[in-house]
């Protein structure tokens, strides 16, 4: 038997026990935009935290006068993207919540009704972490390309009509807007510190597959960030951002991701993907050789920082 509609009543109490956490770091602008849209969401969610790298007195600044109750947890360290969620999520916990609705300071809720949408589908024999689609500025194009089997999927209506009933099961592309369970934290646990950034969204949702909770993408709701598109080549979507740090984390992290239970049955088609576009299509043997020596600093689960000196 499907679970009971919620009602007014229900999701506006939904609402009150909601934290969203942010992460951010010398983005002070686009994070005043993101948390504009959050305090407008109708029903009102019931405390912002904002977890600041950059450890930064305008940030504290705008939480101070959101017009929900809000929380500055500013970092002397800078914990990475990675870190800084775990951090959040753990003080959205300690403070009691029933809900965690992650956040990212270049991204926003695609409407006012976006957390409303998705506490419709989690808890109480629903979801146990319900994502938006992700999207960019014309609501439709997907921020992150996807590939379901071998199709190569771009907008919001080819995921709908993979799903039922406005979700499809068993996907997501976390964190921008994603909302979880408490009991669905305890169960899965907060992103790893070690990965600083990227790929920990990728290390997350392997533990959601495995821990056999039920999860999705509301199709419905949407969440806008930035097109990563570019970071995306050939047929196979290879992924190769254009900075140093970026490229590094990326490299390292698929290194140590591709020897986890769930995921080592991908490492010989990763090993054959990014071997024929970087010596072939691009014929780039520094790149690949770069990319080896990182991807086995990630097997051996050596997790250094980046530093630029060493480029």
């Amino acid at each position: 038997m499907p679970p009971a509609p919620v009602t007014g009543d229900e999701l506006a109490a939904r609402a009150a026990d909601t934290v969203a956490v942010v992460v951010t770091q010398n983005r002070v602008e686009l994070l005043e935009r993101s948390l504009a849209v959050l305090a407008a969401q109708r029903p009102p969610l019931g405390h912002v935290v904002v977890v600041d790298n950059g450890a930064d007195e305008r940030v504290r600044a705008l939480v101070e006068a959101l017009p929900v109750p809000a929380t500055w947890l500013p970092s002397r360290r800078n914990l990475g993207g990675a870190g800084g969620f775990a951090y959040g999520m753990l003080h959205a916990l300690a403070l009691g919540s029933a809900f965690v609705w992650l956040a990212d300071d270049d991204g926003r809720p695609g409407s006012d009704t976006t957390l409303a949408t998705l506490l419709r589908h989690v808890g109480e024999g629903r979801l146990a972490m319900a994502s938006p689609a992700v999207v960019h500025e014309d609501l439709q194009q997907l921020a992150f390309p996807t590939r379901r089997s071998l199709r190569r999927v771009t907008t919001v209506g080819e995921l709908a009509a993979e799903g039922a009933a406005g979700v499809l099961e068993g996907f997501a592309a976390l964190f921008n807007g994603a909302l979880f369970t408490a009991e669905c934290i305890e169960a899965v646990g907060v992103p790893d510190l070690r990965l600083f950034l990227r790929g920990d969204e990728i290390e997350m949702h392997r533990r959601l597959q495995r821990s056999g909770l039920r999860f999705g993408t509301v199709t419905d709701a949407t969440y806008v960030h930035p097109s990563g598109a570019a970071e995306f080549h050939g047929p196979l979507g290879v992924v190769l951002p254009p900075d140093g740090a970026k490229r590094f984390y990326t490299f390292r992290n698929r290194g140590y991701l591709t020897n986890q239970p769930g995921k080592r049955l991908k490492r010989p088609l990763e090993y054959a993907v990014y071997t024929a576009f970087l010596l072939g299509a691009q014929r780039s043997p520094e790149q690949w050789a770069q990319w080896r020596r990182l991807m086995r600093e990630g097997r051996k689960e050596r997790f250094e920082r980046y530093d630029a000196r060493s480029e």
